[in-house]
């Protein structure tokens, strides 16, 4: 008889240290695995293909979520359910009572903070955190679909992050920015950006590309006492006038890309005049499809013997000669950014528009006077080498960001995406 007592004890305390040992492997596996600390582990259900845990708070860990503190009465609890990182390909819940408290010293009855989910959100941060790895390889709807939740919970786990980070950015230690305006879409839809030429970043995404578009930018700029030493822009009157109402000791750089793309389309525009008004049927035809041609630098034509690039641009030069000097005078231009110094940069730039003059070119007149009315802003390239190019490469990105997207919806969204490009490191997802 004595010897069934003692094993029948020996038993209960087996039995006890099994339920103690797996209480707290399950606890551990919340702290270690779900990130979930200061709770007691109940128990485990398996339902409908997933996997509930079922976690307590301690009484005496219950605290004011205003005051934080312990001077607290038990006013009941409210079952709620959180969506965690998921086991294989099993979906996992927290299932938790949130209590209730009355705080004594506020005197009024409030649900306890939850350490381990954001207020009003159904996931935990273990979870958000995953999904927005997930984001940095995955579309929004791969990631929906593989974690078997709805797109717009995604999308809102990543515009909470983007929030976060990237709402207000930093503008104390701008020193050289660039602007410049992107169209995102039909009916003449502009974004004005501006962008940190030295880290590459975006600082602001105006709607529209009138002066007005920059004026939040400038607001702030004053607040942030940022000491802006030179900003790129094209030669549109409305940023020039801008820039120096808000940069007055800012050195105004005019853009490389735009110059030449001004120029280029003086030329296109001359090379149509020609065309309409030539006679000899020979020389509209060879005019004819030139476009392309007069446009590529020279270094650029194609040596293809089929294509005839060299032989079709010299046979349309030789029989149209303010084509031939708007063309070679396009190619002296492009070396004004490759003297030795500003100086002779200086000097340079005076002959070439001396020479522009003297063909008496309607074009070429136009240009001359256009560079001579901005020399100012040509000759600050030399004490800051800058310009709109990373910029153009910024305004890609977002385009092909758009396209992969299929477009955004939510405009907020769109923008805070935009401020993130510089620290996207994979294919651009939607």
């Amino acid at each position: 008889m004595v010897e069934k007592v003692w094993t029948l004890w020996f038993t209960l305390l087996d039995n006890d240290q099994e339920i103690k040992e797996g209480t707290i492997m399950s606890t551990s596996l919340l702290y270690h695995g779900f990130s979930i600390v200061g709770y007691r582990y109940l128990s485990t259900l398996f339902e409908n293909g997933a996997i509930f845990f079922k976690i307590k708070q301690e009484r005496e860990k219950l605290r004011c979520p205003v005051c934080n503190k312990r001077n607290v009465i038990a006013k009941g609890k409210t079952r709620r359910k959180f969506r965690s990182l998921p086991i294989g390909k099993k979906a996992t819940w927290i299932d938790f009572d949130v209590p209730r408290v009355k705080c004594l010293t506020c005197g009024i009855v409030r649900q306890v903070k939850i350490r381990f989910a954001d207020f009003r959100r159904t996931y935990t941060r273990a979870f958000e955190r995953y999904a927005l790895d997930l984001s940095r390889h995955m579309t929004i709807r791969d990631v929906a679909r593989h974690l078997n939740i709805s797109w717009d919970v995604v999308k809102d786990i990543q515009k909470r992050h983007l929030k976060k980070r990237f709402e207000r950015p930093r503008l104390k230690d701008l020193r050289r920015i660039a602007i410049d305006e992107i169209s995102v879409g039909k009916g003449h839809r502009y974004l004005t950006i501006v962008l940190n030429l030295d880290s590459g970043a975006v600082v602001f995404v105006g709607h529209g590309k009138d002066a007005d578009s920059l004026s939040p930018f400038w607001k702030r700029l004053k607040y942030s006492r940022a000491k802006i030493k030179a900003v790129a822009i094209d030669m549109s009157p409305a940023y020039i006038a801008a820039a120096l109402e808000n940069l007055p000791d800012a050195a105004i750089v005019f853009d490389r890309f735009h110059i030449m793309k001004m120029y280029n389309d003086k030329l296109s525009g001359l090379r149509r005049k020609l065309q309409r008004e030539a006679e000899n049927p020979l020389q509209m035809e060879v005019l004819k499809g030139t476009r392309w041609l007069l446009l590529k630098n020279r270094e650029n034509l194609s040596p293809d013997p089929k294509k005839r690039e060299k032989e079709r641009l010299q046979e349309a030069l030789k029989l149209n000669e303010p084509l031939a000097k708007a063309y070679y005078l396009k190619d002296e231009l492009r070396q004004f950014w490759e003297q030795s110094s500003k100086a002779v940069a200086e000097k340079w730039l005076e002959q070439w528009i001396q020479t522009a003059r003297q063909t008496n070119i309607p074009m070429l007149i136009k240009m001359a006077n256009s560079l001579e009315g901005h020399r100012y802003g040509l000759l600050n390239w030399y004490d800051y080498p800058i310009s709109t190019g990373p910029l153009e490469g910024t305004n890609n990105k977002i385009k092909t960001m758009q396209r992969q997207a299929y477009g955004f919806r939510d405009h907020e969204f769109f923008k805070l995406k935009i401020f993130a490009l510089h620290k996207s490191r994979y294919a651009l997802v939607g």
